[in-house]
């Protein structure tokens, strides 16, 4: 099922029972423009969300995450959250919900033997593998794939095709899955339930600091929204992802600071705020340093 407008869930005429039960019957695609859309308490399948341009806002189990524009987020099956839409232009996002038997299919496909499909061809019939559920970033293989679908989508609609895109996306977040289970190994804990929980927290300082770069940073804050100590959070963090949270967060603000460069004409001095800088000599030093070169000559490298 393709879809491309958001449902209004406070239409006093919209349907909740049958707008959720499609979710359970088939695989549904959401491309979609909206300024303006909530929900504020929804138990999907297992989904796959990212935002073309603008944001979107999420809470799942109590905390927030912000989509932006090549990042995706992944929502397990059976997931209470909420999201939010509340943007003066147009967000556009693309959301794919996986039908429960579709997913496990390729699941068992991939997880499996050949040997031990042929042996029990239903062996993960109905079984997700847990996916860790934290902002991830779109690698140039999945980009390419993205934007021929929904090109696809546009054209055509929904059509047998696309779901060879949807067994690719499948196969590409266990392949996701897989690379976190390696950083997980670098967890500094013995017991392999103490890495997973340290890691889950781990990666809500990473969420948090992704939704929060603009603002001011104090560890206290990202160590309370993980439920970490500070030391704890920094030496677990440098451990897990190469960077200290303070390093990480620079990095984000570069990365953001180095699109609006190339693809605005936001002025240097708006980048600076809009990226968390203190000032316009700090964010020229910042990036010149990771960059080589002064913001104003990256620019013009892209005119």
């Amino acid at each position: 099922m393709y879809l491309t407008s958001l449902p209004d869930h406070s239409d006093p005429d919209f349907d909740e029972e049958l707008h959720f039960k499609r979710f359970k019957e088939r695989n549904v695609i959401f491309n979609t423009a909206s300024s303006f859309s909530f929900c504020d308490a929804h138990v999907g399948c297992l989904s796959f969300k990212t935002i073309l341009k603008g944001e979107e806002w999420y809470v799942v189990n109590r905390r927030k995450i912000a989509v932006r524009p090549g990042q995706f987020l992944i929502l397990n099956d059976e997931q209470d959250y909420s999201c939010r839409i509340d943007s003066q232009d147009k967000v556009r996002g693309l959301s794919v919900f996986f039908q429960k038997d579709f997913a496990a299919s390729i699941f068992q496909d991939v997880l499996k033997s050949e040997i031990e499909l042929l042996d029990n061809p239903f062996l993960m019939k109905g079984t997700q593998p847990e996916f860790f559920q934290t902002l991830n970033a779109i690698e140039p293989q999945l980009q390419f794939e993205l934007t021929k679908l929904i090109s696809d989508l546009e054209e055509s609609g929904y059509s047998a095709g696309t779901e060879e895109y949807l067994v690719f996306f499948l196969r590409y977040l266990i392949k996701t899955l897989k690379s976190e289970s390696k950083r997980l190994t670098e967890v500094s804990a013995i017991k392999p339930s103490s890495k997973i929980e340290i890691f889950k927290r781990l990666c809500i300082a990473k969420d948090f600091l992704h939704s929060t770069f603009m603002e001011p940073m104090d560890l206290k804050d990202v160590g309370s929204a993980a439920c970490l100590s500070v030391p704890q959070l920094i030496r677990q963090f440098k451990s897990v992802f190469k960077y200290t949270p303070h390093q990480y967060l620079v990095q984000i603000r570069l990365k953001q600071a180095a699109n609006l460069l190339k693809n605005t004409d936001t002025p240097v001095h708006e980048i600076t705020w809009e990226c968390g800088f203190e000032n316009v000599s700090a964010f020229c030093r910042a990036f010149k340093s990771a960059y080589g070169v002064q913001p104003l000559v990256f620019r013009k490298a892209y005119l």
